[in-house]
C-alpha cells in the first residue's frame, strides 16, 4: 500500500498538476486574444475538476502507474474557445494551441531550478524525497510539452503547424484527425513513440545540469 502511495504521489500529482496547468493556460491565452469562452465555461482555473476526463485523466493513468504496464499516458478535456473572437484566427489559434507545451517546459525550468537547490538544504527531512519528486516533475513536463509538440492533429502541434501551412493543407489534415488519432493511439500503445524519450532526456539533463552549476557557482 505505501509503495502504491508513493508511486501515485511521485507520477501522478506531478502529472496531473502538470496537466491542468496546461490545459489553464490554453484558456489564459485565449481570453489575453479576446476569447473569453473558456473563462466563461469555468475553465481558467487549476481546478482539477475543471479539465478531468474521467478515462484521460483518472483511469488509464492510475491504472498504467499500479498496474505497471510500462507505458504512461493521459489527457484532459480540450480547452474550448471561439475562433471568432481572435483579432486574427490563425495567429490566435498558433499562440493558444503553443501556450500548452510552453507552459509545460516553464514547469520544467522551474523544477530544474528547485532540483539544483536541493543540496542547501543539506540532509534534511525534505530534501531526501524532493529530489526524485522534482525529477519526476520535469520529465513529465518535457514528455507532455514534446509530445504535444507533435505536428498532428488533434495535437497542439497540429494547431502550430497550421500557422505556416496553407489553409487547404490544413483542412485536409483536420478531415484526417480521427485516423490520425487512431494511428497516434497504436503507436502509444505499441511505444512507438520511444524516441521522444532522447529530446526529453537530453533536455532534463541541461536544465538539471545548468541548475547544478549555478548553485555549485553560489555555494
Amino acid at each position: 500500500m505505501s509503495e502504491a502511495i508513493a508511486r501515485t504521489g511521485m507520477i501522478y500529482v506531478p502529472f496531473l498538476f502538470a496537466l491542468c496547468f496546461h490545459e489553464f493556460a490554453h484558456a489564459w491565452v485565449a481570453k489575453r486574444l479576446g476569447d473569453p469562452t473558456a473563462d466563461m465555461m469555468g475553465r481558467l482555473n487549476m481546478n482539477p475538476m475543471s479539465h478531468i476526463d474521467w478515462i484521460g485523466t483518472v483511469i488509464l493513468p492510475l491504472a498504467a502507474i499500479h498496474l505497471q504496464l510500462g507505458i504512461f499516458f493521459g489527457w484532459a478535456k480540450p480547452v474550448p474557445y471561439n475562433r471568432n473572437n481572435l483579432e486574427n484566427p490563425k495567429v490566435g489559434e498558433f499562440w493558444i494551441a503553443a501556450a500548452g507545451p510552453l507552459s509545460n517546459i516553464l514547469l520544467a525550468v522551474v523544477a530544474s531550478i528547485l532540483y539544483g537547490l536541493i543540496p542547501l538544504f543539506g540532509e534534511s527531512a525534505l530534501a531526501g524525497p524532493a529530489q526524485p519528486f522534482f525529477g519526476s516533475f520535469i520529465l513529465i513536463n518535457l514528455f507532455l510539452a514534446i509530445f504535444n509538440l507533435i505536428p498532428i492533429h488533434p495535437l497542439d502541434g497540429g494547431k502550430v503547424l497550421a500557422r505556416f501551412i496553407s489553409d487547404d493543407m490544413n483542412r485536409k489534415l483536420e478531415m484526417n484527425q480521427q485516423m490520425l488519432s487512431i494511428i497516434l493511439l497504436i503507436l502509444i500503445i505499441s511505444g512507438g513513440l520511444r524516441f521522444l524519450a532522447i529530446p526529453v532526456y537530453w533536455a532534463q539533463g541541461l536544465l538539471v545540469g545548468l541548475s547544478q552549476f549555478i548553485t555549485q557557482s553560489l555555494i
